[in-house]
């Protein structure tokens, strides 16, 4: 890990300051995905902004149909409140989905939904709801917000404050995890509100998250799942289509180096022993190669993990 300099401001204010007078700096809101990145040495950012100590950026709330959470809420907190185990089950369900305890009891909404990591849970349930992203500066459409990989329409200086989720009538998220780390491989989710059907999938979009025009035309007309039998996406551009294909490639070349080196171990499922499962290394460290470097080929930000 690279040095920097450490920020706590008390107010949101004071790190709206800090923001602007370093251009480069980051706001730790959680840090689950900043500081292993920091740690790898593959960020670097000179100023850390801890947003921990600022009041006013916690809390749940139901308020009319819509349900209203502060940035700086836990995971764990989503998962156990009261007001959203009652009027929106399924944001509850999906914030005990992610990671493990100890990740639920440090990360924050409003961080992962900043981060937009297209792995994570939490785009995926504002672009299902049709949330809407409150900030120091202005109310963004969540359809507005999620613009890329790791990329939002979020400012220098601009913080997230609170998520505001409208209630649907009808709402499910079902996901493929990764067993190591619980990132959506797949994530899916399907809400109903009134003549509004949406379908966003976390995971598998090589821009990030994403919605599906064609499942949610199909279940407009009738909203059933016999509605979306014999329809795909098309896998074109598709981040798990990348995976797939280096795989294939690892395999085809595992094949050739067994045909040149015929007294040589053939790796399980015929791939090449270099992606094989290290079972020197505790299966948490699935997001590093044999001496602490990334997994290759993650330019899609696909998580490669050993077979």
């Amino acid at each position: 890990m690279y040095s920097f300099t450490f920020e706590r401001p008390q107010t949101l204010r004071q790190a709206v300051n800090l923001l602007s007078k370093n251009a480069d700096a980051k706001l730790l809101a959680g840090g689950h995905t900043l500081l292993p990145t920091m740690k790898l040495r593959l960020a670097n950012p000179p100023v850390l902004i801890d947003m921990s100590r600022i009041e006013g950026l916690t809390g749940i709330e139901l308020t009319g149909r819509a349900v209203t959470i502060g940035a700086l809420t836990r995971h764990n907190d989503v998962h156990t409140s009261p007001v959203v185990q009652q009027a929106l089950p399924v944001l509850a369900k999906l914030a005990g989905l992610i990671g493990d305890p100890a990740v639920r009891h440090m990360g924050t909404i409003g961080g992962s939904v900043a981060n937009n990591d297209p792995n994570a849970d939490y785009p995926a349930a504002c672009l299902g709801l049709g949330a809407t992203i409150i900030t120091n500066k202005r109310r963004i459409k969540a359809d507005d917000f999620f613009t890329g990989m790791f990329s939002t329409v979020l400012e220098p200086s601009e913080i997230i404050t609170k998520v505001i989720f409208p209630l649907p009538k009808k709402a499910a998220y079902q996901k493929f995890r990764n067993q190591a780390s619980r990132f959506a491989l797949v994530g899916v989710f399907v809400a109903k509100r009134g003549s509004d059907i949406r379908v966003a999938v976390t995971g598998a979009g090589s821009n990030g998250v994403f919605r599906v025009k064609s499942f949610e035309e199909a279940l407009a007309k009738r909203f059933s799942p016999k509605s979306l039998e014999g329809l795909t996406i098309p896998a074109d551009g598709d981040c798990l289509r990348g995976l797939h294909a280096a795989l294939e490639r690892a395999a085809d070349d595992g094949g050739k180096r067994q045909r040149s080196e015929p007294g040589r171990e053939r790796g399980r499922l015929g791939l090449a022993p270099s992606i094989q499962r290290d079972t020197r290394r505790p299966s948490g460290q699935h997001m590093t190669g044999r001496r602490g470097e990334p997994v290759p080929d993650q330019q899609n930000r696909c998580h490669a993990f050993r077979l």
